[in-house]
């Protein structure tokens, strides 16, 4: 089953409503720990922020691997699980941290993801709430992101398909069902430069993150729990 299959199967369940923000996130998370693996194993050259720059891989696989609707959906989604991330945070933005706060990235996948179809998706943009003083520059962003990180995915796609992708574990959560189903997609886009181990494991809290000894990501089962109880 292709990726698109996939979603529409997702989105005709009676439990879309639920699990599809659910889903949504946990898929633009993986795409964000597969930006940290690629400048990792591709060597890619950052200037500012790495995790920036995952952050902004992410939105242009969305943007890059699904059909319209479905993107719009997962974007949307992507960008309501920032909100919560803010909401959840009752000490305020962590300055210090590696990340952005969470609404500076909420607005910048907005505005990321409008500016790759600008006017077809303008109502994107302004139903998220986007003030048009940034909207203006939202295309220019786009192709400026798109300029860095496309020859990067073009050379990873060169060899596809591949199997340098490699999911671990089980098959019996959502997490589970959704980030195997995913890898095995992936492989169909994308030949790593090695091999790249993607494992569904507890960890104790909802997170996720890209371990360079281990060349390997790791998505925590706790946050399906988080992401059901956040969803808006």
């Amino acid at each position: 089953m292709n990726r698109f299959a996939v979603l529409c199967a997702l989105m005709a369940s009676p439990a879309f409503a639920d699990d599809g923000y659910v889903e949504s996130n946990l898929l633009s998370i993986l795409y964000h720990e597969l930006g940290h693996a690629i400048i990792d194993l591709a060597e890619v050259p950052i200037f500012g922020q790495e995790e920036d720059a995952a952050d902004v891989a992410s939105v242009l696989l969305i943007d890059m691997l699904y059909d319209e609707d479905a993107a719009i959906e997962i974007a949307y989604e992507a960008a309501f699980g920032f909100l919560a991330e803010a909401e959840a945070t009752s000490d305020g933005p962590a300055y210090w941290d590696v990340h952005g706060p969470d609404l500076q990235r909420y607005y910048n996948l907005v505005c990321l993801f409008a500016g790759a179809e600008i006017e077809a998706r303008a109502d994107v943009a302004d139903e998220l709430g986007l003030p048009s003083e940034r909207t203006q520059s939202c295309e220019e962003e786009f192709e400026l992101a798109n300029d860095s990180w496309g020859p990067v995915f073009d050379a990873l796609a060169q060899n596809a398909p591949g199997k340098s992708l490699e999911y671990v574990g089980e098959h019996n959560t959502l997490t589970e069902k959704l980030i195997s189903q995913e890898v095995a997609s992936l492989n169909q886009d994308f030949e790593m430069p090695q091999r790249l181990t993607v494992v569904v494991e507890s960890c104790g809290e909802a997170n996720a993150f890209y371990d360079p000894n281990m060349v390997r990501i790791t998505i925590c089962s706790e946050f399906e729990d988080w992401l059901s109880k956040s969803a808006p």
